[in-house]
């Protein structure tokens, strides 16, 4: 199937050339007709198998044939769990809709709201936001929610892992009750069916790759070695020539900062990426990696998801995850839109419950680096 079969708009099919896709992904190809036709749609698919444009491009549709007089008013609501989801969902609208002459804003914490609330006040067709920072402006007044005709929620299960489950139900309340509702997860457990039986309406299920299933064109390896010996390790695998853009999982925020240190004493170039940096902090650390400033972003599980970035040659489990989702979500980093990739664990014998875990969800047996 080619884009131009999906009975998408001129103007976004341009767009979407302009991208360089000819090709639709799996979860593309058959939510996007579902979308279209107006239905609710529960989308469970492994993060990095286009399921922003998914939805982006239905909603830019959606609002390009049903044009509204008078002042802009939000119309699509797409929640997420995280800042640089956020900006990155907001980047898709940007450029699938350059032709179309609708506007979008971000509204997330960790920021001054300053420059949010100017830019709804401006007048936006599609706000993508953080459930909290969403209610604090509700709450004073500078989002309305009266005209929504649409509504996402995307990594739905981890923003019910990170507890926003009662301020996505305040939300949803507030919202008109003839809407299209769009739901996506990379999993599917009980409290996520739960939360679409009371937001959807004889959804459409789109589901693609087995759940939990890794990314099929990622190359897994394990390390057996002692703790002390995994920097070791580290800088040997940094050597190889392949390894251009690697990123670096620990467990947690001191680990990642304490190895990022250790990493430019050894004069490799490295970037740190966690919950405790400021938003600024975080969108230099992640530009930076992006475009090659530094070769190595160590992160803790806040860049598991949504964290899109092209040509990750390598991701490494510094630590092994303790959620063997995470792990999943993990190497879904690298071996993005059709390339390869590898993703390396260094596991010592007191994680070996947890790498057993792992093998267990995937259902295959890691393969043990030479």
């Amino acid at each position: 199937m080619l884009f131009s079969e999906l009975k998408l708009d001129p103007k976004l099919l341009a767009a979407v050339g302009q991208e360089g896709y000819t090709t639709p992904t799996p979860i593309q190809a058959r939510a996007i007709p579902e979308v279209l036709a107006g239905r609710d749609l529960m989308g469970c698919a492994q993060t990095g198998t286009g399921k922003t444009a998914a939805f982006a491009l239905p909603i830019l549709q959606h609002l390009m044939t049903r044009a509204v007089t008078g002042p802009r008013r939000i119309r699509a609501l797409v929640l997420v769990p995280t800042r640089e989801l956020a900006a990155q969902v907001n980047d898709s609208f940007s450029a699938y809709g350059r032709h179309s002459g609708l506007r979008s804003a971000v509204v997330v914490g960790g920021v001054s709201q300053g420059p949010q609330v100017t830019a709804l006040r401006a007048g936006v067709d599609i706000v993508v936001a953080a459930p909290g920072r969403l209610l604090d402006l509700m709450q004073q007044g500078h989002v309305r929610l009266d005209a929504v005709e649409i509504l996402v929620l995307d990594e739905a299960d981890r923003m019910l892992d990170m507890g926003f489950i009662q301020p996505i139900r305040r939300i949803v309340s507030t919202l008109p009750k003839v809407r299209q509702n769009l739901m996506f997860s990379a999993t599917m457990p009980n409290d996520i069916r739960a939360l679409a039986d009371t937001i959807l309406k004889t959804p459409a299920f789109v589901a693609v790759d087995r759940v939990a299933a890794p990314a099929a064109k990622v190359e897994q390896k394990v390390y057996y070695v002692e703790r002390q010996k995994k920097l070791g390790l580290l800088l040997r695998v940094l050597e190889r020539p392949d390894a251009f853009r690697v990123l670096v999982f620990s467990r947690t925020k001191h680990g990642a900062d304490k190895l990022a240190r250790k990493l430019r004493v050894a004069r490799v170039d490295a970037e740190v990426l966690h919950g405790n940096k400021s938003q600024g902090a975080r969108t230099r650390a992640l530009d930076n990696f992006k475009r090659g400033r530094a070769r190595v972003l160590v992160a803790t599980d806040v860049a598991a998801r949504g964290l899109d970035v092209d040509d990750v040659s390598h991701v490494i489990n510094f630590d092994i995850p303790n959620e063997p989702e995470s792990y999943v979500h993990r190497i879904g980093r690298t071996g993005r839109a059709g390339a390869t990739g590898l993703a390396l664990s260094f596991c010592d014998h007191d994680e070996r419950g947890f790498l057993r875990d792992i093998e267990r969800l995937t259902r295959m047996p890691l393969a043990v680096a030479g």
